[in-house]
């Protein structure tokens, strides 16, 4: 019986030692027991591992997603902060440069005129074809008075036609025509003592101002900057009124007409400025 299980041991013993020398050897091609558990064992992992991916993918898409959101949100509210900034140094820009030029204007006049200019701000603009009258938030209390003058930094844009206590109303050069009482006596900047003529009348169609009464053997010529002479009792002396455009032949044949381009844009008022001559407390002569 000892020798027999010494037998069996030392068969079983070789077997093993096949086995494993067959399992270990440099095989180029797995046995079919062995295919067959490497297949089962693939394809138990692709049933349970690709529906894992894919829940884990989900998962990470929305947390990605849910990300995306919030960085949207926040470049909307950065672009919008960026927008209304940008808008309000725009404006803030522009008044200030505005305002600028409304100093230097008003320094400048004071160095060649000794006149003051109450500002004021423009309220109102009449649509009314027949009173086409601009509204100033200055009134009786702030010293305006009737037939004040009113330009900008630009140009000359009308006179003061009603005063209340604390609101005028301002007939602008655009309403100039035949029937105007008060127009005003003009000259050639540089060439004072050399031209003049009246502006009489204001043309819709064109845009343009008609200046009358030109001697034949006046200077003036297109591109000379028209202001005011002071003669009269109204229109204060260098008021700017705009620029000749052409000259022609009067009426009759014994003057000269000329077409000037006013200074002032009367369709962009915000603020303006009121002349009060001191030597006289109104507009000057």
């Amino acid at each position: 019986m000892r020798n027999k299980r010494m037998f069996v041991l030392m068969i079983v013993f070789i077997v093993f030692v096949a086995v494993m020398g067959f399992s270990i050897g440099d095989r180029k091609k797995l046995t079919w027991p062995e295919n067959f558990v490497l297949d089962s064992s693939a394809l138990a992992q692709e049933v349970f591992y690709r529906p894992a991916g894919y829940i884990a993918g989900l998962f990470k898409d929305l947390s990605n997603l849910h990300d995306v959101y919030k960085e949207n949100e926040q470049l909307r509210l950065a672009a919008a902060a960026y927008a209304r900034d940008s808008i309000k140094y725009n404006f803030i820009e522009s008044e200030n440069k505005r305002l600028q030029e409304d100093l230097d204007f008003k320094n400048r006049q004071k160095l060649l005129y000794q006149y003051n200019y109450i500002i004021a701000q423009v309220v109102a603009v009449s649509s009314n074809p027949y009173d086409a009258t601009i509204r100033i938030n200055q009134g009786s209390k702030d010293g305006i008075k009737p037939n004040m003058v009113v330009v900008t930094p630009k140009g000359l844009v009308g006179i003061v036609s009603r005063v209340d206590p604390f609101y005028s109303s301002v007939m602008p050069l655009t309403e100039l025509n035949e029937n105007s009482t008060s127009k005003p006596a003009a000259t050639v900047l540089g060439k004072e003592k050399e031209s003049f003529g009246v502006i009489e009348s204001y043309h819709s169609d064109t845009g343009k101002l008609t200046m009358t009464k030109i001697a034949e053997n006046d200077p003036i010529a297109p591109g000379d900057t028209v202001i005011t002479s002071g003669l009269g009792n109204v229109f204060p002396r260098g008021m700017v009124i705009g620029k000749v455009d052409s000259k022609q032949v009067g009426d009759f044949g014994l003057t000269l007409t000329a077409t000037i381009t006013p200074a002032a844009d009367f369709d962009h008022l915000t603020e303006v400025f009121v002349v009060e001559n001191p030597e006289t407390g109104e507009s000057g002569q």
